[in-house]
């Protein structure tokens, strides 16, 4: 078979399986703009802009500053001449976020992921997975040449019977804090008490955390994976973690040598973020955003918030009736959810007004 002929094969199974994607572009500056290809008027429920940060007047203006002052690109490597003053200081101030010896900055969150579990794996460690970890954190593991056991959803049990079955010289848990399909949690306490008694590396995943959990991780054998691009508003991830392994991180991970740092726009507008976060109306916002959170779904524990229906066309529809009310909320399926799964996916953030989510509420009790 010609590349051709398996290209238009493999696309061809793809369509019949209903499973096409294109993306849509939609013009927009917070949670209203026009959706392609009409350019209808919609409300998005579908980013995880989850403070609204990425049209704060601060984080805006800090990016414009570095534009002027450094330019658009870093031009190299942070280890060769890619490193601006700017990227120390977002370090810095994650480390002191996060009450972290040391951060390192990467591109994006995925290469965060692959960077840290391919420092950390190797042929003599066992790294144990949750089942629903994101795509980054999946992809990590099998790069990181490690063996790799996937435990039940947030089962304990099953991971504490995993580090028993399969002895190692050192063994890595990683996990979700906050499930990005789901909008659940991982127990993170009971997780590091697991790992304290066995003798494992906890790496936490803490990319939609924005309303917690915020683990005191003091003394434990632990590392906090992050990004910048969701809470913070701007784009990057980071690693948090004693020096001991951050540093080794820096001289280990591919993912961190060989790309091109991350650009002193991005950097400075996620400082600013970081500030804004930290800042009374940081504090403003999270409990904006914690009560539209309640609005729609009383007591849940993140503002990802899934209506399941399970069968696929049906998730379809459900989502092209909120479109035509006006209101983007995605339809997720296999294979990014399980087979019988699917689901709307709804994010909330600050930016919503209270009226805009009652009418979400309402459009999803009609459906």
């Amino acid at each position: 078979m010609s590349w051709a002929d398996w290209a238009a094969a493999e696309s061809g199974a793809i369509r019949a399986a209903g499973q096409w994607r294109e993306p849509r572009h939609l013009d927009a500056a917070g949670p209203e703009g026009k959706l392609a290809p009409d350019g209808r008027p919609v409300v998005s429920f579908a980013s995880n802009d989850y403070l609204g940060l990425t049209q704060h007047p601060d984080v805006v203006a800090a990016a414009h500053a570095a534009l002027d002052r450094w330019g658009a690109g870093s031009g190299s490597a942070r280890l060769i001449v890619g490193s601006r003053p700017v990227h120390g200081d977002l370090e810095a101030l994650l480390a002191e976020w996060k009450r972290a010896e040391r951060a390192v900055l990467f591109p994006t969150g995925f290469a965060t992921n692959l960077g840290v579990l391919t420092t950390f794996g190797g042929p003599d460690v066992l790294v144990c997975s949750d089942e629903l970890n994101h795509a980054s954190i999946i992809d990590g593991c099998r790069l990181s040449r490690a063996r790799v056991e996937v435990y039940r959803h947030r089962d304990l049990d099953h991971l504490e019977h995993l580090l028993t079955r399969f002895p190692a010289d050192r063994a890595v848990v990683v996990t979700d804090t906050v499930f990005s399909m789901d909008g659940d949690l991982a127990d993170v306490g009971a997780l590091a008490d697991l790992c304290a008694r066995r003798g494992a590396l906890l790496v936490l995943d803490e990319a939609h955390a924005v309303l917690g959990p915020d683990p005191d991780l003091d003394g434990l054998e632990a590392v906090r994976i992050g990004t910048l691009s969701k809470t913070v508003g701007a784009l990057g991830g980071f690693v948090a973690g004693p020096a001991r392994y951050t540093e080794l991180v820096v001289n280990r991970a591919r993912s961190y040598i060989f790309t091109t740092a991350l650009s002193p726009a991005d950097a400075a507008a996620a400082l600013a973020g970081v500030n804004v976060i930290r800042s009374r109306e940081g504090h403003d916002l999270t409990a904006r955003l914690r009560a539209n959170v309640e609005r729609l779904r009383p007591g849940h524990p993140s503002p990802i918030v899934p209506v399941v229906f399970g069968d696929e066309e049906q998730t379809l529809a459900a989502a092209a009736t909120l479109l035509d009310h006006g209101m983007l909320v995605p339809a997720i399926r296999p294979p990014t959810v399980p087979a019988g799964t699917s689901r709307l996916r709804v994010a909330l953030s600050s930016a919503h007004s209270p009226s805009q989510v009652d009418g979400l509420a309402a459009a999803l009790a009609g459906l």
